[in-house]
């Protein structure tokens, strides 16, 4: 597989898909692109406040289950550390929701 912007060429197969094959997947490039996003909104939005990050890292962990005997992904839990110089602890700003009426893909961030 190859993206059109080259940012990303590599191996993927069955194989990589449902065994231990090389390569990656439909779902780990759905997780970096819903982690990379969310990472995006969010130092956006803690910019918009004042508060320019430093750092900004998020994980996504992909849940994917049979539903009706399909392979479906049913949950993506993000796990966001950021370095904010300068924003206090206890603060009253709220770090940004992912945009599920926005987002372009159905699946388990729509609501």
């Amino acid at each position: 597989m190859e993206l059109q912007s080259q940012a990303f060429q590599g191996p993927y197969s069955y194989p990589s898909r449902f065994e231990e094959g090389e390569g990656t997947n439909p779902e780990e490039l759905i997780a970096a692109a819903h982690a990379g996003c969310f990472s995006m909104a969010l130092a956006a939005s803690l910019e918009r406040e004042g508060f320019p990050p430093k750092r900004v890292s998020t994980e996504a962990r992909v849940h994917l289950e049979m539903v009706d005997g399909k392979p479906t992904l049913t949950r993506i839990e993000l796990l966001t550390e950021a370095e904010v110089p300068g924003i206090p602890r206890r603060s009253s700003w709220r770090s940004p929701r992912p945009p599920r009426k926005a987002a372009p893909c159905p699946g388990p961030w729509r609501g």
